[in-house]
């Protein structure tokens, strides 16, 4: 039998997403495959799911490009795009981030300091087995040096965190990220894993009751 705390719970439902709805779109056999087009004033196929508070993101221009604006005050809501992905296809994950505030003196590793100005979930879902599922979640640290990794403070080694941004970065300034998510599973999940069903995207301060604002460009997979 395994047993869950709630909050750990409502971290793994979160990743997979509407489970008991779940529609899979078909797949797409291109080299460049769109999962958010903010640059085109769409949210199609975003969902919002809400922890504590609500987080509030929108579309919005800045310096003449419309990208995914998110506020969060002592809010913890993140928007989720429901896609089964084929990672030996498009293993590439491309996004682009900013943020224009740190969080502060936090332990990202510990409940109390699980926050993040910006952070960018790939999913891997369990099905109705949900303790089986797993996620990767890029953040954008706050006090963690750039590069470490750790399981998540609520769902442990279901979720690992990967600070890809620290406070080594600045602030107001654009980041352009690449990630080979089938290499990323293999190394930090332990398996082969070919298809991942949901991309997110949060914004968090509850915990920390603290205030952040970011920026999210266009989400793509491709190739190389």
């Amino acid at each position: 039998m395994h047993t869950l705390s709630y909050k750990k719970l409502c971290l793994i439902v979160f990743c997979i997403l509407m489970l008991l709805s779940l529609s899979v779109r078909a797949e797409q056999s291109v080299d460049k495959l769109m999962i958010g087009r903010f640059s085109s004033g769409s949210l199609d196929q975003w969902k919002n799911k809400a922890f504590k508070g609500q987080s509030h993101y929108k579309l919005t221009d800045l310096a003449g490009t419309t990208v995914l604006k998110a506020e969060s005050n002592g809010s913890a809501s993140g928007l989720f795009n429901e896609q089964r992905i084929d990672l030996q296809k498009t293993p590439i994950m491309n996004w682009s981030w900013r943020i224009e505030n740190r969080l502060g003196n936090i332990n990202e590793q510990d409940k109390s300091g699980d926050d993040y100005a910006a952070r960018v979930y790939i999913v891997v879902s369990g099905g109705l087995a949900f303790w089986r599922t797993r996620a990767i979640d890029y953040v954008w640290a706050s006090t963690s040096p750039k590069g470490k990794i750790w399981p998540n403070a609520f769902a442990g080694d279901h979720v690992m965190m990967i600070a890809l941004r620290s406070s080594a970065d600045q602030t107001g300034t654009w980041y352009i990220e690449k990630r080979n998510i089938l290499a990323d599973l293999k190394q930090f999940v332990g398996q082969d894993i070919r298809y991942i069903d949901a991309v997110a995207i949060m914004t968090d301060t509850d915990n920390s009751n603290s205030k952040a604002t970011a920026y999210y460009g266009d989400i793509y997979f491709s190739k190389d």
